[in-house]
C-alpha cells in the first residue's frame, strides 16, 4: 500500500486545496509518483475529463489543478463524488464524472452508502497505482452533526488508515482556538490520526507567533509542521467562492495608456467563475466581481458567467436591479459577454422542464436565440477557432443542460468547432458562448480584448503580445511547491506520509459528544 496523507481544515477555504497542490508539486520534484484525491467535493467549479470510452465527465476544478501540480492528466477517480448545489436544499450528484441523481437532506442518508463505497474504491485503486496519494478533506472534520456518515474527513482517514494534518487560516482570526477545538471535538480513534497542524496566510513577524505555536503543542501534544506566509499571487483556480474578492488577482500595469475595466456579475449560483481569471492575467485588465448595479455602468465589459441555476439566477438579476443595469449597458452599445448560463440568459426565452422546472420564461432579449433544457447533460471538451478567423485556435469545455433550440437565420457565431459548425452568437457588442475556458487560449483572448477595447472606446488600451495563461498557472503551481519546501518541515512531513501518525498521541478532552 502506498503512503498517504489527509489534509483537513478548520473551515472551508482554510487552504486545504492549495496545500494539497503544494505538497503534490513538492513530491513530484522529489521524483515521487503522487496523485491527489478528494472523496467528495461540493462545488460548482468543475473541469471536464474525457474518459477511455470517449465520454466527458466532471470533477472538481481543484482536483484538476492538483493533478497538474503532480504532473498528471485529470482522472475522474481524483474526485469520485462531486455535489453541484442548485439551490440551498438540493445538489446534483456527479458520480465518477456522470450526473446520476439529485440529493437533498431527505435522501442523502439513503444515497450515502453508494457514494462512500465509490469513494473508498477509487482511493484504493489510486493507492495501488501511485507511491503517495494526498487526500483533501472537505469543510471541517469537527462537524459533529455529520460525523456518523462522514467518508470525506476522519471517516476516510479511519477507513484508509491515513494520518491527518489540520490547516487553519490565521488571517480570519481565532486560528489557535479553531485548531484546538477541531482536535478536542473528535473521538479518541479520530484524534489518534491527527498528527499536527499547518498555519496558512500568516503576515508579520514569525517570532511573535512562536509562543502560540509552543502553547498549542503543549495543550494538544501535536506540533505545527510549518507556517505558510500570505502570498498575493495565489488566486488562480480558487476552489471556494469564499476565495473571490472584489478584484481578481494582482492587475499588472497597462501596456498602453488606458485600463480596461471588466465587471463580472457574482450570481448566487455562479458556476465556473474561474473563466474570467484568464482575462485578469492580462496587463491593464481589471476584473471585479460585483453585485452592485451601479458598478456595471462604469465597466467597459460586463460578464454574465455560468450558473448552476440559470432560471433562478435570472430571476435574481431582475429582483436586484442588475438586469436593468445589464440592459442599460447593452443599450449604450457597450460590450456584454455571457458564458454558458450567462449566454442562455441573454436570449429571448428559456424553456426549462429540467433544472428549475418552471417551463418557459423570458430571457433578457439581447440575442435572438431560444434555449431549451435537455435532461441529458452535455459534458465534453471542445476545440475549434474564432469564428471568421481560422488562424485563431480556441480550446474549451462544455457543461450544460441547455441547448440553443432556435436562432435567427444568419446570426453570426462567436466560435466554430473543428468541423466548422458555429457555436455561440454575437450581435453588435453582445457576445455569448457555451464554452468554458475559451479565454485560456491566448490568441483568442487577445483578439477578444482588443475588439472589446475598441468598442468601449478605450483606444489607449494595448493588448500584451506575450501573456501566457498556461505559464501563469504553472508559475502558481511552482510557487505552491516553493512555499511547502521553504516553510514546512518537509522531513517530518515525509515521515508522516511514509510511516503514518506517531504512536502515543495524547487524547484532548472532551472528545466527540455522545
Amino acid at each position: 500500500m502506498s503512503g498517504g496523507l489527509l489534509v483537513a481544515g478548520t473551515t472551508s477555504d482554510a487552504g486545504k486545496s492549495v496545500l494539497t497542490a503544494g505538497i503534490c508539486r513538492w513530491l513530484r520534484r522529489r521524483g515521487v509518483r503522487v496523485a491527489p484525491f478528494k472523496a467528495q467535493n461540493m462545488s460548482n467549479n468543475s473541469a471536464v475529463v474525457v474518459g477511455p470510452d470517449g465520454r466527458g465527465g466532471e470533477l472538481g476544478r481543484a482536483q484538476a489543478m492538483q493533478a497538474a501540480a503532480a504532473g498528471l492528466a485529470p482522472d475522474l477517480r481524483f474526485n469520485p463524488v462531486l455535489l453541484k448545489p442548485g439551490s440551498d436544499l438540493a445538489s446534483q450528484v456527479v458520480l465518477l464524472g456522470e450526473a446520476v441523481d439529485t440529493v437533498t437532506a431527505g435522501n442523502y442518508h439513503a444515497l450515502r452508502p453508494r457514494l462512500a463505497a465509490t469513494a473508498y474504491a477509487a482511493l484504493a485503486e489510486l493507492r495501488a497505482e501511485y507511491d503517495v496519494v494526498i487526500c483533501e478533506g472537505a469543510g471541517s472534520p469537527a462537524e459533529i452533526n455529520l460525523r456518523a456518515g462522514d467518508y470525506v474527513n476522519m471517516g476516510l482517514a479511519r477507513q484508509a488508515d491515513l494520518p491527518a494534518i489540520v490547516v487553519g487560516d490565521i488571517d480570519r482570526g481565532g486560528v489557535f482556538a479553531s485548531m484546538f477545538g477541531t482536535v478536542a471535538l473528535l473521538d479518541a480513534a479520530d484524534q489518534a490520526l491527527v498528527a499536527g497542524f499547518v498555519i496558512n496566510k500568516f503576515r508579520g513577524d514569525l517570532g511573535l507567533l512562536r509562543p502560540g505555536l509552543d502553547m498549542l503543542h503543549r495543550v494538544t501534544g501535536r506540533p505545527t509542521y510549518g507556517v505558510l506566509p500570505w502570498a498575493l499571487d495565489l488566486w488562480l483556480d480558487a476552489e471556494d467562492s469564499l476565495a473571490y474578492g472584489r478584484v481578481l488577482g494582482r492587475p499588472a500595469a497597462p501596456r498602453g495608456t488606458e485600463w480596461l475595466d471588466v465587471a463580472v456579475v457574482r450570481l448566487p449560483r455562479v458556476s465556473n467563475a474561474t473563466d474570467v481569471e484568464a482575462l485578469a492575467t492580462e496587463p491593464g485588465v481589471r476584473v471585479r466581481l460585483t453585485v452592485e448595479p451601479a458598478e456595471l455602468a462604469a465597466a467597459d465589459l460586463v460578464v454574465l458567467p455560468g450558473s448552476k441555476s440559470t432560471v433562478a439566477d435570472l430571476a435574481w438579476l431582475r429582483e436586484t436591479g442588475l438586469a436593468d443595469a445589464v440592459l442599460g449597458h447593452a443599450a449604450a452599445g457597450r460590450p456584454l459577454l455571457g458564458i454558458c448560463g450567462g449566454f442562455q440568459m441573454l436570449g429571448r426565452a428559456i424553456h426549462d422542464p429540467v433544472e428549475s422546472r418552471r417551463g418557459s420564461v423570458p430571457g433578457l432579449g439581447l440575442l435572438p436565440v431560444e434555449v431549451t433544457f435537455d435532461r441529458r447533460k452535455t459534458v465534453r471538451r471542445a476545440e475549434g477557432t474564432a469564428a471568421g478567423d481560422t488562424d485563431v485556435p480556441v480550446d474549451g469545455y462544455e457543461i450544460h443542460h441547455g441547448r440553443v433550440s432556435a436562432a435567427d437565420p444568419g446570426l453570426p457565431p462567436l466560435l466554430r468547432y473543428a468541423d466548422g459548425t458555429g457555436e455561440g452568437a454575437r450581435l453588435g457588442a453582445v457576445y455569448g458562448t457555451h464554452w468554458h475556458g475559451a479565454f485560456e487560449s491566448d490568441a483568442f483572448r487577445r483578439r477578444f480584448l482588443a475588439e472589446v477595447a475598441g468598442v468601449a472606446g478605450r483606444t489607449g488600451f494595448k493588448v500584451a503580445p506575450d501573456t501566457s495563461f498556461a505559464a501563469a498557472r504553472e508559475r502558481t503551481l511552482d510557487l505552491l511547491g516553493d512555499l511547502v519546501e521553504e516553510h514546512l518541515d518537509t522531513g517530518a512531513l515525509w515521515r508522516l506520509i511514509e510511516s503514518g501518525p506517531p504512536a502515543g498521541l495524547p487524547f484532548v478532552p472532551p472528545g466527540a459528544p455522545d
